[in-house]
């Protein structure tokens, strides 16, 4: 994979995480907090937005040391807004990250320890399309949510993040 086709897919991701994130904000607190009915596994809509941006930090940090950092939990983030700067932040040093990469760091190996212990080896750009296609699926859940409670994001296909680029 090139990593102009990276650098497109993480333009996608940040449009979509946006998107999500816009809507969010259109929620009182207590929606947000409020019991996610179905529950996709992190308990409210902040919780699924938390692990949105959890797997996208810890993955980069993995690819850049080696090591997982120290898992986010909706307790760091006191607010919507707390959460957005954060993200924000790490949408801007994945950038920096992906900036610094060619084409043949694309088919590097990324070694991390794993929960059952040892060590497991991913080619780099599977982990980085990995991030992504996560993201997708989550964005999805989080938007199925958002809509549940009167406030739909819209359409969130790759296509339609291409469409917008050419206006």
């Amino acid at each position: 994979m090139r990593m102009d086709d990276i650098r497109l897919l993480y333009a996608y991701n940040a449009w979509a995480n946006d998107r999500i994130m816009t809507t969010a904000a259109a929620l009182t607190p207590e929606q947000l907090h409020a019991p996610a009915v179905p529950d996709p596994g992190y308990g409210t809509i902040f919780g699924s937005l938390v692990h949105l941006l959890e797997a996208e930090h810890a993955w980069r940090v993995v690819l850049e040391t080696g090591d997982w950092p120290e898992m986010l939990t909706p307790e760091d983030f006191p607010t919507l807004d707390a959460l957005a700067t954060f993200w924000r932040t790490e949408a801007a040093a994945m950038q920096a990250y992906l900036a610094q990469l060619t084409d043949a760091d694309m088919d590097g190996i990324t070694r991390y320890a794993v929960e059952e212990g040892g060590y497991r080896e991913r080619v780099r750009w599977h982990c980085l399309v990995h991030v992504v296609n996560h993201g997708t699926y989550h964005r999805g859940e989080v938007a199925a949510l958002l809509t549940g409670q009167g406030h739909s994001p819209g359409e969130l296909d790759f296509t339609l993040f291409l469409r917008s680029m050419e206006v």
